[in-house]
């Protein structure tokens, strides 16, 4: 018996004008930083993905997955984006995180002077490095934090005024002003956990199977789609577990057939009221999918930089997830960045044929 000999070849480096990280070269895509490093032979120089400078030819581009084979070509590094040393994105993150934690600690929201003179920048050039890297003004994220304090402290016991206060409101009305914001009910319904608020419900049907409307007072609370009409009770239940839940009303059957109807006939659009119930971020994330027009999609990535935020592309993905107004805030119109469906709450091939409807209807 002869053994057979076997022969490897090295497998050669796509050429960069096919290799996708070329792509992100071209679009100086901060995210690929520290992932891999390019050089370019005529300037003689070695950068970082995100570097700010003009874009070279790529036919005098070589792209290196270790910044120890970008040094190896005996290039020096560039000035512009410093390619040896940390990003400025990873400084800025370390700044913001800083001024996070001034702003957790103060008694009294500081100023944007105040803040900007913590972090040693201008107060324009912070605002914006602020809101690139949590999604939110520094005014919005002192807001948002304000809120969990209150939330926080209603869910561990504490009285409505205890809360108000531990939370930096040195005045009732002020708080009472802000709390149907920031809790979607009266402080003292939060801290019962959202006992004996009324939530209406009704159960309609669709060609994507069964379909669940509810609506607290101040508009509607819920959307979900399903397999199982008990199923999606169930799923009501548990998100509303101290709500008092009334449902087979039958003027309010009226509001599941507009819904209904949005799904059948994506073209209608549904002008409903709605009782958006979020954090300060995940809200930001909504309000930008109820801009996407029907028959229109976007990825993530593009989703992070309509609300201010481009490297905060896992939590947009994570506010896609948590958003229960199915249809009403258009998640199913977010794709994979190589155009693919990407999840969906309520099932893909839900989130397909209602794209596949609202291309038809539109082209």
């Amino acid at each position: 018996m002869t053994a057979t000999t076997v022969q490897f070849r090295e497998q050669m480096p796509l050429p960069v004008a096919d290799d996708p990280r070329w792509a992100r070269v071209l679009a100086r895509d901060k995210a690929a930083d520290g992932h891999f490093w390019y050089s370019v032979s005529t300037t003689g120089v070695y950068c970082r993905p995100s570097c700010p400078s003009r874009a070279a030819n790529r036919k005098n581009v070589q792209l290196h997955d270790c910044l120890a084979s970008a040094k190896a070509t005996g290039f020096r590094p560039c000035r512009r984006c410093n390619p040896d040393g940390s990003s400025v994105e990873a400084g800025n993150t370390t700044l913001v995180a800083k001024v996070c934690r001034i702003i957790e600690t103060s008694e009294e929201e500081p100023s944007l002077e105040e803040l900007a003179g913590a972090a040693g920048l201008s107060p324009g050039y912070f605002h914006r490095i602020f809101k690139a890297a949590t999604g939110l003004t520094p005014k919005g994220y002192a807001a948002e934090f304000r809120a969990r304090k209150v939330r926080e402290g209603l869910v561990s016991g504490n009285s409505v005024t205890e809360a108000m206060y531990d939370a930096g409101f040195n005045s009732s009305g002020r708080f009472y002003e802000k709390s149907m914001g920031m809790l979607g009910m009266t402080p003292s319904q939060y801290r019962a956990g959202g006992a004996n608020e009324e939530i209406r419900f009704a159960v309609g049907q669709s060609s994507l199977g069964p379909i669940l409307v509810a609506s607290s007072k101040k508009g509607v609370v819920a959307i979900l789609l399903g397999d199982d009409a008990e199923e999606l009770v169930h799923d009501l239940q548990d998100r509303f577990p101290k709500a008092c839940l009334i449902g087979a009303d039958r003027d309010y059957e009226a509001m599941v057939a507009r819904v209904v109807g949005a799904v059948e006939a994506p073209g209608i659009g549904l002008d409903l009221p709605l009782d958006i119930r979020g954090t300060a971020f995940q809200q930001r994330v909504w309000q930008a999918l109820q801009e996407i027009p029907a028959g229109r999609t976007v990825c993530y990535a593009e989703l992070a930089q309509r609300i201010g935020a481009p490297s905060a592309v896992r939590a947009v993905a994570g506010a896609c997830a948590a958003n229960k107004l199915a249809v009403a805030i258009p998640c199913h119109r977010v794709i994979r960045n190589d155009g693919s469906t990407s999840g969906y709450a309520w099932g893909v091939e839900r989130k397909r044929a209602l794209l596949d409807r609202e291309a038809s209807r539109t082209s």
